[in-house]
């Protein structure tokens, strides 16, 4: 029924070669994602070839550096590359977001000797990521977190159960936040772990109403030994290290959850044309453009707000409240648009038949992962007020 192919983004971007890579991200989106989205979703099949030729196209290690086989580019690039494979399918998208943020800690506190030994491999040699901090018991509270790893030597034992880990069960690698001392924030330790280690063992995947094509599962550490050598940054240093990446992984949130905005807009802008009713486009009738107008807008909206604060972490400035923002902002909206776009397609919007459905669904868990927008507007308040009082 849609008669009118949607226009790609009008995106600034600052060199030529970020436009050519954008121009590639979009013919591989095109060519290799989106085609397949709606029936792999369904299936619940993860496209874990499609990450191999992602890497392959240098796709997966944007924003690290080109010594060990990143591509050098600004958060300000990386970001509308994300939202680019999100539009195709969130699956995709968010999954690179989380293998960037899995690289966070060894790129920015490893030594030099164990970036040499394992970066190259995880920004471009096929390998795929994950990031472990929530568990069963600690998910907004994340440093009350109880997986313990003790030391024996030159090893470590890691014995504990993390939760709600996408690409669980299938990653190569995991990054990984265990207690190492007291309780609280301060002892924590960060580990990069095999995904082959022995010991570890995941569960079966959740059952989501979204996203299905993305394994989110539990993860079980039965003994897990790894080297002194795997430690990331210093004892107790791991929740600073979670933050920091959880900052940037925010805004990688929040530009795959305009990618979703700006594919129900899309949709729902070429439905809306097509279709007619009383003799004419049911775009011509007010109350649906006044709708279209909005969705465009609060598109538009989320997209300024988290280049402005991508372009904060380019500079070197802080952007914390900033990527809390967006990302708030972001999923919101995200979760408004797709809905709005549902209500167009009226009774077509709540059939498998098209896809708005599946972006009300997947938009969903945008406002839950990597801290819930309660959890953002909390961050938001402490930049403005201080500290809650005790």
């Amino acid at each position: 029924m849609p008669d009118r192919a949607p226009q790609p983004v009008d995106r600034q971007l600052p060199t030529e070669e970020a436009r050519d890579l954008i121009s590639l991200v979009r013919e591989i989106a095109q060519r290799e994602i989106a085609p397949r989205a709606a029936e792999e979703e369904d299936a619940s099949r993860f496209p874990r070839e499609l990450f191999g030729l992602l890497s392959e196209s240098g796709l997966l290690g944007l924003p690290y550096g080109s010594e060990h086989g990143g591509g050098d580019q600004p958060y300000e690039v990386y970001l509308q590359v994300l939202e680019e494979l999100a539009t195709a399918r969130l699956t995709v998208g968010l999954g690179v977001s989380v293998h960037t943020l899995a690289c966070h800690a060894l790129a920015n506190y490893g030594t030099k000797e164990q970036q040499v030994e394992h970066l190259p491999a995880m920004l471009g040699g096929g390998l795929l990521g994950a990031y472990c901090l929530s568990e069963p018991a600690s998910g907004s509270d994340a440093a009350s977190l109880r997986t313990k790893a003790v030391r024996e030597g030159d090893e470590w034992v890691i014995t504990g159960t993390k939760a709600w880990i996408t690409h669980g069960g299938v990653a190569d690698f995991y990054t990984v936040m265990a207690r190492t001392g007291d309780e609280g924030s301060r002892g924590i330790t960060a580990f990069l772990v095999p995904g082959d280690a022995e010991g570890l063992s995941a569960a079966a995947p959740e059952k989501k109403m979204g996203m299905k094509g993305s394994p989110t599962a539990q993860l079980n550490f039965d003994g897990v030994r790894v080297g002194d050598a795997r430690r990331l940054g210093e004892e107790g240093q791991g929740f600073a290290i979670a933050l920091s990446a959880l900052d940037s992984g925010r805004l990688g949130i929040a530009a795959c959850a305009i990618g979703v905005a700006q594919a129900a807009l899309d949709e729902a802008v070429a439905y809306a044309t097509g279709r007619q009713q009383f003799g004419r486009p049911i775009s011509d009738f007010q109350g649906l453009r006044f709708m279209l107008a909005d969705m465009a807008t609060q598109t538009e909206a989320g997209r300024a707000l988290y280049l402005s604060a991508a372009r904060l972490r380019d500079a070197g400035r802080p952007f914390s409240k900033q990527a809390a923002m967006a990302k708030l902002l972001c999923t919101d909206a995200a979760m408004r648009v797709t809905t709005d776009a549902v209500q167009i397609l009226g009774g077509y919007g709540y059939t498998a038949d098209f896809p708005a459905e599946r972006y009300m669904r997947e938009a969903k868990v945008l406002q839950i992962v990597e801290g819930t927008n309660q959890i953002q507007r909390m961050v938001i308040a402490r930049h403005l007020a201080g500290p809650e009082s005790r």
